[in-house]
């Protein structure tokens, strides 16, 4: 009896230690063009011209539900088929590239053509399930080529509605929202991302934070991770285009919005959906060392978090 209590306290102890856990990943963090951009000229695309290996990628998050086996992405990226193999392999058990789900943001081009890589010019997917805002939806459903997609079952898209929470797994929910945005195609949404110990908040594109109804320096202070639109650090770095065609939040606009916020919602922060000529791209900058000493962080290729 005294053995049977041993090996039940030991085998107890080990499984505890072998808790499956929920993760985030970041998978890229740039604005949809990407980097190298096309056609750019400057400094800051050269290096990455001649190495390739180097492009953070555009802007995703790829989530991984061990105790159910089950991977979900965020953003289907021109990125996406080295994407969604650095993802499988960020995983504990054995399984393919296609996910279980992939949440979109809206209908601008690094946040859904990679839907592109699921027909039948490429892997043929079977019902990936696509989950989508009313808009979005029928946008898939009514323009080619993703209306091929949805007509050859490659994909299967699962209706989203604001505010309405989705449970993926026992461990896993997620919360879709509206924010202001180009809505061209469109609606724009971010989502919360839940998980058994904490929530991550994921905006990568809004308008100025004026234009949103909601407080985000309410709905940092409800998560643990906020990942925010940094696409531009300041209006210096525009100069072939009109700023009113382009209202993202400015790093430096948002750092001045919450400047007031103590340490540890700061540290909440992590800027990315930086373009290609955001300094926050080169560790080594002013402007990024600027950001760190300030309290906030970038967000990098490659980072993890525990949900």
């Amino acid at each position: 009896m005294y053995k049977s209590f041993v090996f039940f306290l030991f085998t107890c102890l080990f499984t505890q230690g072998q808790e499956k856990i929920v993760s985030i990943h970041v998978l890229g963090i740039v604005q949809d063009a990407g980097a190298p951009h096309i056609a750019c000229e400057k400094a800051c695309c050269s290096t990455l011209f001649k190495n390739s290996e180097l492009s953070p990628e555009v802007v995703s998050l790829g989530v991984i539900d061990e105790a159910t086996q089950k991977t979900f992405l965020f953003e289907a990226t021109p990125d996406i088929t080295t994407q969604l193999r650095a993802l499988r392999g960020k995983t504990d058990f054995k399984t393919n590239d296609i996910p279980d789900g992939i949440f979109l943001t809206h209908a601008h081009i690094g946040h859904y053509t990679g839907l592109m890589y699921l027909g039948k010019e490429a892997t043929n997917a079977k019902a990936v399930s696509v989950y989508a805002m009313p808009k979005m939806k029928r946008f898939l459903e009514e323009n080619g080529p993703w209306s091929q997609l949805v007509h050859n079952s490659n994909i299967q898209i699962e209706a989203l509605k604001n505010k309405a929470e989705i449970q993926l797994t026992s461990a896993l929910k997620v919360i879709p929202f509206t924010v202001p945005h180009r809505d061209e195609y469109s609606e724009t949404v971010g989502y919360t991302i839940i998980g058994p110990q904490k929530r991550i908040l994921f905006i990568p594109d809004i308008d100025k934070w004026e234009k949103w109804k909601t407080s985000i320096v309410a709905e940092i202070a409800k998560v643990d991770y906020a990942f925010l639109d940094a696409t531009f650090y300041d209006a210096q770095e525009i100069n072939n285009r009109a700023i009113s065609e382009i209202p993202h939040p400015f790093v430096i606009e948002s750092m001045e919005l919450f400047k007031n916020l103590p340490k540890s919602e700061k540290a909440k922060v992590y800027f990315l959906h930086l373009n290609h000529t955001n300094p926050l791209l080169n560790p080594n900058s002013e402007e990024s060392k600027e950001v760190l000493k300030k309290g906030y962080h970038i967000a990098r290729k490659h980072m993890r978090f525990e949900l």
